[in-house]
């Protein structure tokens, strides 16, 4: 097992490894190449409505029946949720849209768009969305990890000193798929990004979702993180440069270090997918949630993870 100098030693390595190969030579994420690409994310959304039929299908609706008659059907709640979250119109905005679109047959206002997103069928109806977009293209077993950071309001989008806690700021981690470029499972917090990435593997762990090799930066280099991937998993972090203790939890990592510092670092800067990923989402969904509501605001982040894989384009 290395000792804390010889860790130290390889940390150097790496590091001179990075400035002589990598620093400032950062590959774009295939997103540049989306306008390319555009054919195949045009099929994905013609296929919208059949994706959206199959997901509310397995959702059992036997008191549908019961009380007033619904203006609309869960399919076209589901289509209308994504169909408001694509045009990043407000409410009211939208209301006017589609006085003028008028493609779901009724009269539309705003608070039925609004509590939409509280709907416990519609979001029943877009977890299942999520995981038939992903059974389209199979995950690789593959990923890269990374956390950001949505505003809830513009005032703290654009603010220089805006808060990073509380009901003014929300965390939303992600698993990225290095082949398809989808997300394979998401998590969502109030309180911090680990927060958000430990939601995350849960989440992957209940939709059965299995890690081969994970790529997370720095704030995920700690042996409690580590301890929580088995032995088949290969991991791919940085080293803190004041690692003051090895461990059975970095040996493995080290190894490979040790045995190729450029492939390791070839490995480990995929994970600017996850940043890539994120600047695409927000570029076109919007990098600030107008909810009010907690249940409301995971909501219209499920919609972002929903939304970004029917846009993600992988290799090929």
């Amino acid at each position: 097992m290395p000792s804390k100098t010889t860790a130290q030693e390889i940390i150097e390595v790496l590091d001179d490894c990075y400035k002589e190969n990598f620093k400032g030579k950062e590959k774009s994420y295939p997103y540049s190449e989306w306008e390319k690409k555009r054919n195949k994310v045009k099929q994905k959304l013609k296929k919208l409505p059949e994706y959206v039929t199959l997901a509310c299908k397995a959702i059992n609706r036997e008191d549908a029946g019961t009380g007033r008659p619904k203006k609309l059907s869960l399919e076209q709640k589901v289509m209308l949720f994504l169909y408001a979250r694509l045009m990043r119109k407000s409410n009211r905005g939208m209301e006017e849209t589609l006085l003028l679109l008028s493609p779901f047959g009724a009269d539309i206002s705003y608070k039925t768009i609004e509590r939409l997103y509280s709907d416990p069928l519609v979001k029943l109806a877009l977890h299942n969305l999520f995981i038939l977009l992903l059974e389209e293209d199979k995950p690789s077993g593959d990923y890269a990890g990374d956390g950001t950071g949505y505003a809830l309001s513009v005032q703290d989008r654009y603010s220089a000193n805006r808060p990073k806690k509380g009901k003014k700021f929300v965390y939303f981690f992600s698993l990225i798929d290095i082949e398809t470029c989808m997300y394979v499972a998401y998590g969502t917090s109030f309180v911090s990004e680990m927060d958000a990435f430990n939601k995350a593997l849960d989440f992957a762990d209940n939709i059965g979702i299995n890690i081969d090799s994970l790529r997370l930066d720095k704030y995920y280099s700690s042996r409690k993180v580590i301890r929580r991937f088995g032995s088949k998993v290969s991991l791919f972090l940085m080293p803190k440069k004041n690692l003051s203790r090895i461990g059975l939890e970095w040996f493995r990592i080290f190894q490979r270090i040790m045995y190729d510092p450029l492939a390791y670092l070839s490995e480990y800067f995929m994970r600017n997918k996850s940043e890539s990923g994120f600047s695409a989402d927000k570029g076109r969904f919007g990098s600030v949630i107008r909810q009010k509501r907690d249940d409301r605001m995971e909501a219209a982040l499920l919609s972002v993870a929903v939304l970004h894989n029917l846009h993600a384009v992988g290799k090929g």
